[in-house]
């Protein structure tokens, strides 16, 4: 089994991340969508190389038992010196990290149960962080009677605009659920850069008549409602911005978890 340890190790890592990237579209859990490409290429990689891997243990199986039939036959007699030499040779060849075997575990996880997306746990970590913008002048927003808007877009006009675009406009916006200790509750989403490691959260504030009977934690909600100003632009007095709901309706998790500006 050491022989061919490497070649395992390489098609289960290799396996799992086609997994999640060419069969499905978990990896979007974890990473934008634009880096699909280049998950699907390393994944390949992978399989290619434990398969050379495999071959190669495979051959060295073969050039050992030739070796050996013929050390038990004509050259039974060896020198000490040739047989010390040649038992060590084979101690390097079948030898290897043992903690290369813990990278089976990952592996493993994305292939039978793969992690969800981050939620509360993560959003409420990180609360403190907010995109550094400046006060300022947004650009218009689109015609409609009603305006499906990100929790992300939303955060920033609300806290930022001062031309106050969100006003009299009904909006439309989808995120899971997160609860406040003082009762009220959140329409939350993080947003990622590049992974899962760089997220940040945006959230609103739910409510109005129809926010009552808050959803359970992590469910995922569309909200349509209107904008309540609250505190001064640019302060931490308007964050996190409130919506007042006028409808509430749960969703499916979308296959995109994560929201964008």
């Amino acid at each position: 089994m050491r022989r061919y340890g490497s070649a395992v190790l390489l098609l289960l890592v290799g396996g799992a991340v086609l997994r999640i990237s060419l069969f499905s579209e978990l990896y979007l859990r974890y990473v934008q969508a634009a880096l699909r490409p280049y998950l699907v290429i390393s994944g390949s990689l992978l399989i290619l190389l434990g398969l050379v891997a495999a071959v190669r243990g495979m051959r060295q199986r073969d050039h050992e038992e030739h070796e050996d039939h013929e050390e038990h036959g004509e050259y039974e007699e060896e020198e000490e010196g040739e047989e010390a030499e040649h038992d060590h040779g084979h101690s390097h060849s079948h030898g290897g990290p043992r903690i290369a075997w813990l990278l089976t575990l990952p592996a493993l996880a994305l292939l039978l149960f793969p992690p969800p997306a981050l939620g509360s746990y993560s959003a409420s970590r990180e609360e403190a962080q907010r995109a550094a913008q400046g006060v300022g002048t947004f650009s218009a927003l689109p015609a409609g009677k009603v305006l499906d808007i990100s929790v992300a877009q939303y955060s920033s006009r609300a806290i930022y605009d001062t031309g106050h675009s969100l006003k009299g406009r009904t909006l439309r916006m989808t995120g899971f659920v997160t609860h406040g200790s003082d009762g009220t509750w959140y329409l939350t989403r993080l947003l990622v850069t590049c992974c899962a490691a760089d997220a940040t959260i945006s959230k609103v504030e739910i409510r109005g008549d129809a926010s009552d009977g808050a959803p359970q934690t992590d469910s995922w909600v569309t909200v349509t409602g209107t904008w309540v100003p609250k505190g001064r632009l640019g302060t931490d007095g308007a964050w996190p911005p409130v919506l007042k709901a006028a409808q509430v309706e749960q969703v499916k998790e979308p296959a995109d978890p994560y929201d964008k500006r």
